[in-house]
């Protein structure tokens, strides 16, 4: 038995004050993923304030037409929520794809963000990881890799963040709301999960004490949107390769015309990727094979594989390329 304390907390504030005053005090939401973590040895705080019982779990309308999704809101009420499935699909089809029925009846929108990787030194307590232990070392180095990073990955850590619901926010251009003892602030999705370099130990670029409150969506205009998963197995897996697609195509005097396009990539990096090379190639481009390939192509130029996970780059390449057609209207037969 490792002991620890346990404190509900009465509001956000307090909770707050709480964490940020203890060192070794964390958050605790639906508890997924932490309490795994408590028993693997990775995590051992002295403190647990839970603040699952927060006025945080609301789906409401923001005045600019967009959405603020509440952090306790759990996963499953999230997908299935008519204006999440209506005006955001690619959002719903992301959290079905993630986890099981179980585990996203316990989930919560904050706890998804934070979710820590699955590489599996990362969870043995016995291997060398510089994510669990500044300047142990990474064994993955010098193991197996086939499900880590082929993008922003360094000599400190390879491993890929695990969640798909925020790879389709970073498609969404979603903002994090945080509270923290300096009072609210807000931190595009796309800014809000960091990259190892040298300190692969920071997930995000939250601060000690800062608690998620709420995720907003901008407003949905004439999108189309699609989520696709490569796994190993059905059901219950990690992405090997992930694309969340946004894509706005407009006819000018009768020609097809991609004018925005959003992607995001999951499974490759230390963050959801956001395909900024692959967009800005896409902006302007008739929808095609052809196009899709290039742009797939500019993303992957700065891809840098592993040992044993070279395959991601035709998956990569081979995803995008399928979800952009399926959106499109390009023949799927043209896709092979």
């Amino acid at each position: 038995m490792i002991p620890f304390d346990y404190q509900r907390a009465d509001d956000a504030d307090s909770a707050v004050a709480t964490v940020t005053g203890h060192p070794q005090a964390q958050f605790l939401g639906g508890g997924t993923n932490l309490v795994d973590h408590m028993k693997l040895g990775v995590a051992d705080p002295e403190l647990l304030v839970d603040i699952s019982r927060l006025p945080l779990d609301e789906v409401t309308e923001l005045d600019d037409g967009g959405l603020r999704i509440g952090a306790t809101v759990r996963n499953s009420d999230l997908a299935a929520h008519p204006l999440i499935r209506r005006r955001y699909p690619v959002l719903a089809e992301a959290l079905l794809a993630g986890a099981s029925g179980q585990l996203r009846n316990m989930a919560t929108t904050g706890g998804n963000l934070l979710q820590r990787t699955r590489c599996v030194y990362f969870q043995d307590v016995t291997m060398a990881c510089n994510k669990r232990e500044p300047g142990s070392g990474c064994a993955a180095l010098e193991g197996y890799t086939r499900y880590h990073a082929i993008l922003g990955a360094s000599d400190g850590c390879v491993a890929v963040h695990p969640s798909d619901m925020a790879v389709a926010m970073a498609a969404l251009d979603a903002t994090v709301v945080v509270l923290g003892a300096a009072g609210e602030r807000r931190i595009p999705l796309a800014e809000f999960h960091r990259l190892p370099g040298s300190e692969p130990q920071r997930d995000t670029v939250l601060e000690h004490g800062e608690l998620i409150t709420a995720v907003d969506l901008p407003a949905s205009t004439p999108r189309r949107q699609a989520y696709r998963k490569v796994r190993d197995r059905a059901s219950y897996a990690f992405a090997l390769v992930s694309v969340a697609a946004v894509v706005k195509v407009d006819a000018a005097e009768g020609e097809p015309c991609i004018t925005d396009a959003r992607i995001a990539l999951g499974g490759v990096a230390h963050k959801p990727w956001r395909a900024s090379r692959a967009e800005e190639t896409l902006s302007g481009a008739a929808p095609s094979v052809e196009s899709f390939r290039r742009a797939a192509e500019a993303e992957l130029e700065q891809a840098d594989p592993l040992g044993d996970n070279g395959f991601k780059i035709p998956m990569v390449r081979n995803t995008m390329v399928a979800v952009l057609a399926d959106l499109t209207g390009v023949e799927p037969e043209a896709v092979a």
